[in-house]
């Protein structure tokens, strides 16, 4: 008999337990494209596999929710934008300009994270009430823009005090004033740290529920997760139609993750090494 070494052993059930680990959290997205994919619409008659697969579940989430996806796509672009534009300059003073009490403003930063969002929620609705931005796109994308404003500052800043002052102070010695060399020298080397951001505040933004619901009292703005919250009470039956609007509301998230993977990771690590 060949006897197999133990490291080889121990290698393969770690395998085998990842695996398993990995079925058992991919389980709900498969029995949720599994249910979208079938015409029925009694989930106790579901069955295991889709034998005769349809698209007719998919045809009437995007015939009922497709302007909600598309709200949902306005709103997530429009924060990460906000967010980038505000969290960006923010890091960079706070990294590269000596800023006194830099330490603790970062500390605040992380401070806010831990506020509940039902509080900020409840206090953006009595502002937004005096600003007449309730009902509004533009009041919704500020509100989402905040959620990942404290992550986005904290991460770009770590990333940005690893940039060596030397390279800023090449620009500057070349002719650059501080904007031209955060512009053309510090955002352009801080892009993995950028895209990272940007994902994650879509993310933020993508799956928002509570703003949402707290600052839209009609249905001029309506997100996908408050669409998809009232199509489950209004269609409770139909539990094909909802799992499909889950799978296609799911789609850009996956896509973005996919594409942005190698940046995320390089943003994650590139500042924690100077």
């Amino acid at each position: 008999m060949i006897a197999v070494p133990t490291r080889d052993l121990r290698r393969g059930g770690n395998t085998v337990i990842a695996l398993i680990i990995l079925v058992i959290l991919l389980f709900p997205l498969y029995w949720m494209l599994n249910i979208a994919l079938q015409p029925g619409e009694s989930l106790a008659s579901t069955d295991w596999l889709p034998t005769a697969p349809g698209w007719s579940n998919f045809s009437r989430a995007l015939s009922t929710q497709g302007d909600s996806l598309v709200t949902s796509l306005v709103v997530a672009v429009g924060a990460v934008v906000v967010c980038l534009a505000l969290a960006a300059p923010a890091a960079y003073g706070l990294a590269q300009l000596g800023l006194r009490g830099s330490r603790s403003m970062v500390f605040g930063t992380l401070i806010t994270q831990m506020v509940p969002g039902i509080v900020i929620a409840n206090a953006l609705y009595s502002a937004y009430v005096d600003l007449h931005l309730v009902n509004s796109t533009f009041g919704l994308i500020l509100a989402d823009a905040s959620l990942g404003l404290p992550f986005s500052i904290v991460l770009l800043r770590a990333f940005m005090v690893s940039i060596p002052r030397e390279v800023v102070e090449a620009a500057l010695v070349d002719g650059a004033n501080r904007f031209t060399a955060f512009w053309r020298v510090v955002l352009p080397m801080s892009r993995n740290a950028l895209i990272t951001a940007g994902l994650f505040t879509f993310l933020f933004a993508w799956s928002d529920f509570m703003f949402a619901l707290t600052l839209n009292t009609t249905d001029a703005v309506k997100p996908i997760t408050l669409s998809m919250y009232e199509y489950i009470g209004a269609h409770v039956s139909d539990w094909g139609a909802v799992m499909a609007t889950a799978v296609v509301s799911a789609v850009p998230a996956a896509i973005l993750l996919v594409l942005a993977q190698k940046y995320v990771a390089a943003g994650i690590t590139g500042g924690s090494v100077k």
